[in-house]
């Protein structure tokens, strides 16, 4: 059950006896969107997947920190040098620039 993952999220997973995908999906909209815990219970349900909602949390306090992890390795730096062109806005039907944008 591998799927190319790190040998510590492998190790989580193996720990956990749930699909992947379902512990993932639970996980992925608990922090992406303003759900609570038993809401996701209850949509989980209507998919037919029965999953409490505790269970949800664990999976979220174990998974979490090992795919921020995770995650983290992955992201590409961010440049030292920012650029910003100059912002226009139109004012009563003439184009101006933003002061402070040149």
């Amino acid at each position: 059950m591998n799927h190319g993952l790190s040998p510590a999220v492998a190790k989580i997973l193996k720990q956990l006896h749930y699909p992947l995908d379902v512990m993932l999906l639970c996980v992925r909209w608990y922090v992406a969107y303003p759900l609570s815990l038993r809401h996701l219970e209850q949509m989980m349900d209507e998919r037919g997947i029965v999953v409490d909602h505790s269970t949800i949390h664990r999976w979220a306090i174990k998974l979490l920190p090992v795919l921020e992890k995770a995650f983290r390795r992955c992201k590409r730096a961010v440049g030292k040098s920012w650029r910003m062109d100059e912002t226009y806005i139109r004012i009563r039907g003439e184009w101006q620039s933003l002061p402070g944008s040149r």
